[in-house]
């Protein structure tokens, strides 16, 4: 099913609408959730070491394989019928992409900190993301950005403007994640994206995404003590997830504002 937003993903399923009452779940997702803000855990040690140690083998191999390929180039002789260059310089060219796409896939795991935890605000409507540069959905990239594996992006959204949409992975295993849709606001054109709950199979796609909106929408449904963390554990929370990953003051300060002049104070305070 096509997306209203556009671009959009390959493999999109459908739009999400927002809205209050929606099937929900946080399925150990939920970290923290008070009155005023909730934070979801994105990345599961387990899925980070799993897929560390494939895209590690991988990239093990691929040099293997393109220093192969060149030998083969180079002991081409003209006598030789064509195919004999041009298949060690398809395999040659196969590998250098190939790298191009593993080497963010292999940082995207191994610099994942504490489950890239996204922040949502209900009172203020802020979302705040604190992630590997290579958590995002960038394709193409500078390849001098590789050199930067622990770069990171900090940003503050509005979720006026997030608009959820579903994809499929493309594996036999039919799982599904959910995308926030960044979109410039009041168009259906999108500017970024952000993951929210990677690869779940069936309706569990939807399960964090409902909670959030719920949260969203002061919908009595919810419980705020469903998380890792009890609603009287902040302190404990941002001690083990928070401190020393690189959140600015301002940002962990303004998870806690309860208004717009309230969060405004807060940025002037921090001169943002």
């Amino acid at each position: 099913m096509a997306s209203k937003y556009r671009p959009q993903i390959p493999g999109c399923i459908g739009d999400l609408n927002k809205g209050p009452t929606y099937l929900m779940g946080e399925d150990d997702r939920l970290l923290y959730a008070n009155d005023n803000y909730c934070a979801f855990i994105r990345k599961i040690e387990e899925d980070q070491i799993f897929y560390s140690v494939i895209f590690t083998v991988v990239i093990l191999f691929l040099p293997i394989a393109m220093y192969m390929s060149f030998q083969l180039i180079l002991l081409w002789d003209s006598k030789d019928e064509i195919y004999f260059l041009i298949l060690p310089i398809f395999a040659e060219v196969i590998s250098v992409v190939a790298m191009y796409l593993i080497i963010p896939e292999l940082y995207h795991n191994l610099f994942t900190r504490r489950g890239e935890p996204i922040i949502f605000n209900r009172k203020t409507g802020k979302v705040y993301v604190n992630e590997s540069y290579f958590f995002n959905f960038k394709i193409l990239r500078n390849p001098l950005t590789f050199l930067y594996p622990n770069k990171k992006r900090i940003k503050e959204f509005d979720w006026a403007y997030l608009q959820g949409v579903v994809v499929h992975n493309f594996s036999r295993n039919s799982l599904n994640s959910t995308i926030l849709m960044v979109c410039k606001p009041h168009t259906h054109k999108t500017i970024d994206h952000i993951l929210l709950d990677p690869l779940r199979a069936g309706v569990g796609s939807y399960l964090v995404w409902g909670w959030v909106n719920n949260f969203m929408c002061f919908d009595d449904l919810i419980d705020l003590n469903e998380g890792k963390y009890k609603t009287d554990e902040e302190l404990q929370f941002k001690k083990e997830i928070i401190e020393g990953q690189g959140w600015p003051d301002w940002m962990v300060e303004a998870f806690n504002a309860t208004t717009h002049d309230e969060l405004a104070d807060i940025k002037q305070k921090y001169t943002i």
